[in-house]
């Protein structure tokens, strides 16, 4: 390689003194005026190229020897890291056996402490997923951010982490058993957020005025239920949550907020009716149906009544805005009739005034029957959609047919419901009205046996 070099140097040097020789020799050729001069001028310069050259093989030689030095320079720093990497990698073979040496060392030192280390590890794991899910941390928040370095630690606890895990449990034991008030930011359902007092029992519940609150432990926020219980859950919390001094009861949930969050599937009564359907409504139109004939017949009929009642008062005086009335003045009309003619025109007043008096009643005993005969239907409807159900999706998700068999019990219940009611209701009135077809024919054969004896 130094030879290759060396021949490359020289060939370009000799190149550049051709060329600098033939320039030279072209200009002065230029110059002559005959061939003696000429002759004398390359003479000349031959000459001056063995000097300029010479001149340059003296400054090759001692640039290469300059050369030759760096070259024996660097050559000697190769060897020089060689020698320094064998020696670091002789130390490196070392430190690792000491390293090892040390580690079997503090093994040994360890001694029962790593079986505590494990332990330690275990506890603070099972420690965070009680706190991190207790409301208490609603109160306290980022109490498991400690505890999460502790059991991603790989070496030994320090005396600071250990009292952290045993506060952290003894916080946990002992709020436990306390019911206190705090402020709080309660992010509620509409997205917005807004700074509450809130009452935390034990581990137990959150209650903020008649609201039910749940901890969410992924977000760490304070949250209302989707839905609140129903009755006198809610009345007996916000009793609770404004109590300031003596005993107060309140429901507990036991198992920190889960049922309560279960709640909020559960379907409310006006959810139930919807699942009616169609014939549901059409059974709710039967119920409102019936109950207004009834209500609108008892009132007439207890009109009536009164009405009848203050003609018995002036029997003499018969007025046609009652059935007793228009009965006495048929009487009246033919008094002079033999008592079998009277008692045959009689009974043809009562039969007129019968129908008025029992008109409507019938259709409540029929809206009565036609409920349950609805609630029926929607019986086998709901079956029917559940079986088309069956068969398109199969039995693998019981969601898909849980609508349709809703349908089929909320129908029926609402037809026993309609039914119940209707028939109360039609027993009420047919009574009240026979009350008065009982009066009507009382009164008459009164009249037709007092006529009798006058005879």
């Amino acid at each position: 390689m130094n030879k290759l070099v060396k021949s490359l140097m020289i060939a370009a040097a000799v190149t550049l003194s051709a060329g600098t020789t033939l320039a030279a020799q072209a200009q002065d050729q230029s110059e002559a005026k005959n061939l003696d001069e000429l002759l004398q001028l390359v003479e000349k310069n031959r000459v001056s190229s063995r000097e300029l050259n010479a001149e340059r093989e003296r400054e090759f030689t001692a640039a290469r020897a300059d050369k030759q030095a760096l070259l024996n320079r660097a050559e000697q720093q190769l060897e020089e890291e060689k020698a320094r990497g064998k020696r670091l990698q002789e130390e490196f073979s070392e430190n690792e056996v000491d390293l090892a040496n040390k580690e079997q060392e503090l093994e040994n030192a360890k001694g029962t402490l790593g079986e505590m280390f494990g332990v330690v590890r275990g506890a603070a794991t099972e420690t965070i997923g009680r706190v991190a899910t207790s409301i208490v941390s609603a109160q306290y928040p980022g109490r498991e951010d400690v505890l999460e370095s502790l059991s991603e630690a790989k070496e030994l606890p320090t005396l600071e982490e250990l009292e952290e895990l045993w506060k952290a449990l003894l916080t946990e034991m002992v709020e436990s058993g306390k019911v206190v008030k705090f402020d709080t930011e309660v992010t509620l359902l509409d997205g917005g957020s807004e700074t509450r007092e809130v009452v935390r029992v034990g581990t137990f519940n959150l209650i903020s005025g008649e609201q039910y609150l749940v901890y969410n432990d992924t977000t760490e926020q304070v949250q209302p239920l989707g839905r609140q219980p129903q009755g006198s859950a809610t009345s007996q919390a916000e009793e609770f949550a404004n109590t300031d001094e003596g005993y107060e009861g309140v429901f507990l949930d036991p198992s920190k907020g889960q049922i309560l969050s279960l709640l909020t599937g559960k379907k409310t009564l006006e959810e139930h009716y919807h699942q009616g359907d169609t014939v549901g409504y059409v059974i709710t139109a039967v119920l409102i149906l019936g109950l207004l004939i009834s209500v609108f017949k008892l009132v007439t009929l207890t009109t009536a009544a009164g009405k009848i009642r203050s003609q018995l008062k002036n029997a003499d005086k018969p007025k046609d805005n009652n059935a007793l009335g228009r009965i006495l003045q048929v009487y009246h009309e033919n008094k002079n009739a033999d008592p079998e003619n009277l008692e045959l025109k009689l009974d043809e007043a009562i039969l007129r005034e019968t129908p008025r008096i029992e008109s409507g009643i019938n259709v409540i005993k029929i809206l009565a029957a036609i409920a349950p005969l609805l609630g029926l239907l929607g019986t086998v409807v709901g079956m029917i959609g559940t079986f088309q159900s069956i068969t398109l999706f199969g039995t693998g998700d019981p969601k898909i047919m849980a609508g349709d068999i809703s349908m089929a019990l909320v129908t029926t219940a609402m037809g026993l419901i309609a039914a119940i009611p209707l028939i109360l209701a039609h027993s009420i009135v047919a009574s009240r009205g026979k009350s008065i077809v009982h009066i009507l024919d009382e009164q008459a054969a009164g009249i037709v046996a007092s006529h009798s004896e006058k005879e």
